[in-house]
């Protein structure tokens, strides 16, 4: 069996701990192991924050809460997909999205061990940095990289907080509509787990 679920939340502060509380709610009735049920709601938690303060204004919304090109302004979606092996999580926004960095690290160029299409992150887990099969074709992508902030920074350590927690990161725009994080981690479940049961 397998179970999933999509929630459209407003650009608030408030949507953040609702949508990490919905996570872990599921994950505890689905009997997920509370170590990575744990881990992915503060990956969830980062990945919304980020919705939240970057992914669009009511700055750019018309009178119907609009923008230009007809999409809502002001809210974001979270999707979670758990089955028998793993759980995906997916949000998105309708902000600018991610700036596009013209380099690569050096791990990731090709011959260097990693394929042009992933990189690896401080943990020696995959980053995919091309887009999700909701946008354009892989090949019309350039290359991303996390920035990581100085040390004495107060803010921006989301993304990499991301790649440390989850076992696989998408960072991808979608053009018009918005920035996707998206990330997988490989399940581990309680004895007795209702969704390993049935």
């Amino acid at each position: 069996m397998s179970m999933w679920w999509s929630l459209h939340l407003r650009r608030e502060a408030a949507s953040v701990p609702l949508a990490r509380r919905f996570l872990l709610g599921t994950m505890e009735t689905a009997g997920v192991d509370p170590d990575v049920s744990y881990d992915l709601s503060v990956a969830l938690s980062e990945a919304c924050a980020n919705a939240v303060e970057h992914g669009g204004g009511h700055d750019d919304a018309d009178e119907t809460g609009h923008d230009r090109a007809g999409h809502a302004c002001g809210q974001y979606r979270v999707t979670a997909y758990l089955d028998g092996e793993k759980c995906r999580i997916e949000v998105a926004d309708s902000g600018p999205g991610f700036p596009v960095r013209r380099t690569l690290r050096a791990a990731a160029r090709p011959g260097a061990g990693h394929s042009a299409d992933q990189q690896p992150s401080a943990a020696g887990h995959s980053v995919d940095q091309q887009p999700s099969a909701v946008g354009p074709a892989a090949d019309a992508w350039p290359a991303r990289t996390t920035v990581h902030p100085p040390e004495t920074a107060e803010s921006g350590r989301g993304l990499g907080l991301i790649e440390e927690l989850a076992d696989h990161v998408h960072f991808g725009n979608r053009p018009g509509r918005g920035a996707v994080v998206s990330f997988d981690k490989i399940l581990k479940w309680r004895e007795g787990a209702l969704l390993m049961v049935s």
